[in-house]
């Protein structure tokens, strides 16, 4: 079936009606003292409707209509065998379901049957009905390491056709992130969990991703016992390959526990640039002190954004005051020096850039002043076109990966490990993280560039607000599915704009 949005013609004008009336409502008034509260509704009723349906998922078929149109469906159905024979659903429609259930703001998959239970919900997306939860479970329960892999190569080929519809010069210099995380749980049946060291029994999930983007490329679900790095130099080989074809540069970003000093002489071989961070050992820690005095200047940290209108003035530092009453043990920043050498590491057969800041601390409790400490941060790098401080600014804006995966855990909630055992909760970790890659698949495909790139770098839940939950009326005629939007907000112009760009993709 074809999926519409029934508006008039003329509904620019419909949305600039709309914008006016709220822009009026809420318009700035000289208010006299009110006698009642503003929120005074009490004559509330409810009538039940006995045939318009609607549904406050309107983004659903927009983004609907996007899978389709860049070949995600075929890509799943065609790739991924799981299943001997389709009763009635195949694979892809256990993939989505999944994902569809994140992306209307499901949290578990008990909340995959309130949307089973939804007959507009279904029409919207011209199924019949959906995989129950027990059944969504099940379905994770049929992959294997491979088949989790092949899934996602089957979003990354689907990914490359959405970089393809993007201007000129996007990714001129593609950043690629790699950190691993903590992930607990309670339970005490599940496979493949183990301690971490920071006391927590779960796994710990490998993230890549691409910071351009904040595009997950690669998840890969761990016991929580590994070190951070274990076993990621493949992912972030396939990682490279598959951004290289549409990168004009691709950078490599991790902290210490990602140096792979037996690594740097094959990826700089390639062409391959990186900025990783170095353990402060003893070794480099003795270079970084005979450094002479004079190659040592001071750090002027680059502004993280453009001020548009004036600097603000600095907040009252609550915090800082707080624990110099309290005589709380503090570390305060006195100043911040930058240098660099040239340096081997001992796996390397050639010498690379090595960045070093030198931060004096001062150690207080209370107003007392216990002792002054100077510290050491390393960072590894074949860059050579860059400054140090840019080097450094670079390094630090990996740590923009931390919001990607703090979504993944709590926005998207990708990392809840409902299922039984390490692969199984993978799979669901991928399926979950579909949703996150959605949104930015949307925002990467709207008209408007600026807006665009907001919705990529918008939280999850404001995202969903904005484009997703959306009331509709669904009316299904003439081998149609219309969606008639029944509300307003900022981001319907954009929301309109875009849907009609994917209905003239070229299906993938």
């Amino acid at each position: 079936m074809k999926t519409t949005f029934r508006v008039s013609r003329n509904y620019p004008k419909i949305l600039r009606n709309r914008k006016r009336r709220i822009q009026r409502r809420l318009a700035p008034r000289h208010w006299e003292d009110q006698e009642q509260p503003m929120m005074r509704g009490s004559n509330v009723h409810y009538e039940l409707s006995g045939k318009t349906r609607a549904t406050g998922y309107g983004g659903m078929g927009a983004v609907h209509l996007m899978v389709q149109r860049l070949g995600l469906v075929a890509e799943i159905d065609q790739n991924l065998k799981l299943l001997k024979v389709h009763l009635p659903c195949h694979e892809s429609d256990h993939v989505l379901n999944l994902a569809y259930n994140v992306l209307v703001g499901g949290e578990r998959l008990e909340d995959i049957e309130l949307r089973r239970q939804d007959e507009s919900f279904l029409d919207g997306l011209g199924a019949q009905r959906i995989p129950d939860p027990t059944t969504a479970g099940d379905f994770t329960r049929r992959f294997s390491v491979g088949q989790i892999t092949q899934l996602q190569e089957c979003f990354n080929r689907t990914r490359q056709r959405v970089w393809q519809k993007q201007p000129a010069g996007f990714l001129a210099e593609a950043f690629i992130d790699v950190d691993g995380t903590i992930t607990g749980t309670y339970a005490e049946c599940k496979g493949g969990m183990a301690l971490s060291y920071k006391g927590i029994w779960g796994y710990a999930p490998l993230v890549v991703s691409l910071a351009n983007t904040k595009e997950v490329l690669y998840l890969v679900n761990r016991p929580a016992n590994v070190a951070s790095h274990q076993d990621s130099v493949s992912w972030i080989d396939r990682a490279v390959a598959l951004v290289k074809p549409v990168a004009g540069q691709i950078t490599l970003r991790g902290d210490t526990d990602f140096s792979h000093t037996a690594q740097l002489d094959r990826w700089d071989e390639k062409g391959l640039k990186f900025i990783l961070g170095l353990d402060a050992h003893p070794k480099v820690v003795a270079l970084a002190e005979g450094l002479s005095e004079r190659s040592w200047r001071p750090l002027k940290r680059l502004p993280k954004y453009e001020i548009l209108t004036e600097p603000r003035s600095r907040r009252e530092r609550v915090k800082e005051q707080t624990v110099v009453q309290k005589g709380y043990l503090n570390q305060k920043l006195v100043a911040e020096h930058v240098s660099d050498m040239t340096y081997q590491p001992h796996h390397c057969g050639r010498k690379y850039r090595l960045v070093i800041v030198r931060k004096n601390l001062s150690v207080q409790r209370g107003e007392r002043v216990l002792f002054d400490e100077v510290r050491y941060f390393f960072y590894l790098t074949n860059r050579w076109d860059r400054s140090v401080e840019e080097i450094v600014s670079l390094a630090n804006g990996r740590c923009d990966q931390e919001n990607v995966i703090e979504q993944l855990k709590n926005g998207v909630n990708a990392m809840r490990m409902p299922v039984d055992d390490l692969v199984s909760n993978w799979a669901y970790m991928v399926m979950a993280a579909l949703a996150w890659n959605l949104k930015a698949w949307y925002g990467l495909l709207v008209p408007d560039r600026e807006r665009g790139l907001e919705l990529v770098r918008m939280e999850f839940r404001r995202f969903l607000h904005a484009i997703i939950l959306l009331p509709v009326q669904i009316i299904r005629a003439g081998r149609r599915i219309m969606y008639r939007l029944l509300g307003y907000n900022g981001w319907l112009k954009d929301f309109f704009a875009t849907f009609k760009r994917i209905t003239v993709l070229e299906t993938g």
